[in-house]
């Protein structure tokens, strides 16, 4: 009798160990293809590049608390550290760790007590927290969606950054409405 209890057979003897070898390789990278679809939901993802900061503690906060929805777009996969994507295509990215706004002329909006510097640019919307360190950066399309929006979904996150600074001249005020 073998001393080998299992051994893998066909119909007309045993299987060639080089095609059992092949066949698990196959079988575990389908595996690991479909678990890898399944952790995803099937989004590509987002290539970003990682703000200057990234690597700051707070930023792994920050990122832990971001939420699942803003703006009624889901949120993808970013292939950067301390970043975030919503939107297929995406429409709001995010980066925790840029280089924080001094002093600036720029247009700022405080919504829900987090104050924004709200730069327009040709082709889109950059929303840049002030007054908090590190400081958290979105860039959103604004024809497709409201920086409003966007402002509110991320003001609880940015919240748990310590306020240093506020704006000075704050060119709009958002407030939820309902006391949220």
């Amino acid at each position: 009798m073998s001393a080998n209890p299992v051994q893998l057979r066909r119909k007309d003897g045993p299987l060639p160990k080089k095609i059992g070898r092949r066949r698990r390789a196959v079988t575990a990278w389908t595996l690991s293809l479909a678990a890898t679809a399944a952790l995803t939901g099937c989004s590509p993802t987002v290539g970003m590049d990682a703000a200057p900061y990234a690597a700051d503690p707070e930023c792994a906060q920050v990122m832990l608390l971001m939420p699942e929805e803003v703006a009624e777009l889901d949120r993808r996969p970013t292939d950067a550290q301390a970043t975030a994507a919503w939107g297929n295509p995406a429409q709001v990215l995010v980066r925790c760790g840029v280089e924080p706004p001094g002093p600036t002329p720029e247009h700022c909006v405080t919504a829900e007590g987090i104050d924004w510097l709200a730069i327009e640019h040709e082709d889109y919307w950059q929303l840049v927290s002030y007054g908090r360190e590190p400081a958290v950066e979105v860039l959103l399309d604004a024809d497709e969606v409201p920086s409003s929006s966007v402002m509110l979904a991320m003001g609880p996150t940015v919240a748990h950054l310590e306020q240093t600074r506020e704006c000075t001249t704050v060119g709009q005020e958002i407030e939820t409405g309902d006391g949220a």
